[in-house]
């Protein structure tokens, strides 16, 4: 049974840390039959129940046995910041008074949820907000899937329909709290869970080699995005460190093992950032290294942080940048931010509501 402190609070443990086998295994102990646990594992990964008072079909007395045990360590929103776009921002607080931020992005066929897997992050991309939180702890499977159905709730209650994506480009690095992801993500789009479409998820990574080889191992069906910003390894020091540990030939090397594991076509995040990684030059390092697997690339406009070292590439520039890729037949979109004047924006979370 899973007994890590951080997911306990007094002598209870978090009942979502707990798998199927090891519900059936507590359950048993109450001598209840094994369809019970079933129902209770029903009640918390396909209803999105958080409590035991909800759970309607379950006697009374399993019921009392399991809360005098077991407890549902929930998220509880604090804050919540509305764009004149219509993104919304939702920052939490976590049972150890720790915080973390998911954001709603309504389009016109489609709401997308961006949610976290850490509080803070320990990477230090300069560019990023987040950066300036250390991370704190990993946020468990529970709280990962806790996000999306606050996300989806809110999704139907504001905008009248479910989610239709989700994007793992919240606060954190998904790959540095692999099981957790994994976890949450199985029970997000399981048949016996939410069944949310694996091809609706979207999971960004800062280019942990380890973590996307271990993707391909689990043969994963949900997309894949990295975080490139830039194809010359010098420049890409400067701005992410983790490429110390993680060189442009290991990514490149994880990246057509990925391919060739699962067939999945990758997208590559590019930020652009003035006189850094925005000139032809860039565009054409950055296409010759697209030509390792089939891609699709994303430029994203830079949002202003907390930092004042950077500054966003001028429109102009980014429509050249991506004129150069289109002309090497890689499929190119300029996406457009949302939420900056609420910090929604991508690289802008860092616990401000």
């Amino acid at each position: 049974m899973f007994t890590d402190d951080t997911y306990m609070t007094g002598q209870k443990t978090d009942i979502r840390t707990l798998n199927l086998k090891e519900l059936e295994q507590v359950v048993s102990g109450y001598n209840q039959p094994a369809f019970r646990a079933k129902q209770v594992f029903e009640w918390i990964w396909k209803k999105g129940i958080n409590n035991f008072e909800g759970m309607t079909n379950i006697p009374d007395q399993l019921r009392k046995n399991l809360s005098e045990k077991f407890i549902f360590l929930t998220l509880d929103e604090i804050n919540r910041a509305e764009s004149t776009d219509g993104t919304i921002k939702l920052l939490f607080s976590l049972h150890d008074d720790k915080k973390t931020e998911c954001v709603l992005i309504p389009s016109e066929d489609r709401v997308t949820a961006c949610i976290s897997s850490q509080t803070g992050c320990n990477l230090g991309c300069k560019f990023c907000s987040t950066a300036g939180i250390k991370k704190a702890r990993d946020l468990s499977a529970g709280e990962i899937f806790e996000q999306f159905i606050a996300s989806d709730n809110l999704s139907v209650a504001k905008f009248g329909r479910p989610l239709s994506n989700l994007v793992l480009m919240g606060m954190g690095e998904p790959l540095l709290n692999y099981e957790n992801v994994m976890n949450a993500v199985e029970k997000i789009i399981s048949p016996t869970g939410l069944n949310f479409s694996p091809q609706r998820i979207t999971l960004s990574t800062a280019g942990i080699t380890a973590g996307i080889r271990k993707l391909a191992d689990d043969d994963v069906k949900f997309n894949l995005a990295i975080s490139l910003h830039a194809a010359n390894e010098k420049i890409r020091q400067g701005l992410m460190p983790v490429t110390n540990s993680n060189t442009i030939e290991d990514l490149k090397k994880a990246i057509i093992y990925f391919h060739k594991k699962t067939g999945t076509r990758v997208t590559y995040e590019y930020l652009m950032l003035k006189d850094i990684n925005d000139s032809a030059v860039h565009a054409s390092e950055f296409a010759e290294f697209c030509k390792i697997t089939p891609c699709k690339i994303n430029l994203i406009e830079y949002n202003p942080g907390d930092f004042d070292v950077f500054k966003s590439s001028a429109p102009e520039t980014i429509i050249r940048f991506s004129e150069i890729l289109k002309s090497k037949n890689l499929i190119v979109n300029i996406r457009k931010s949302r939420g900056k004047d609420i910090s929604a924006a991508c690289g802008q979370l860092a616990n401000k509501c």
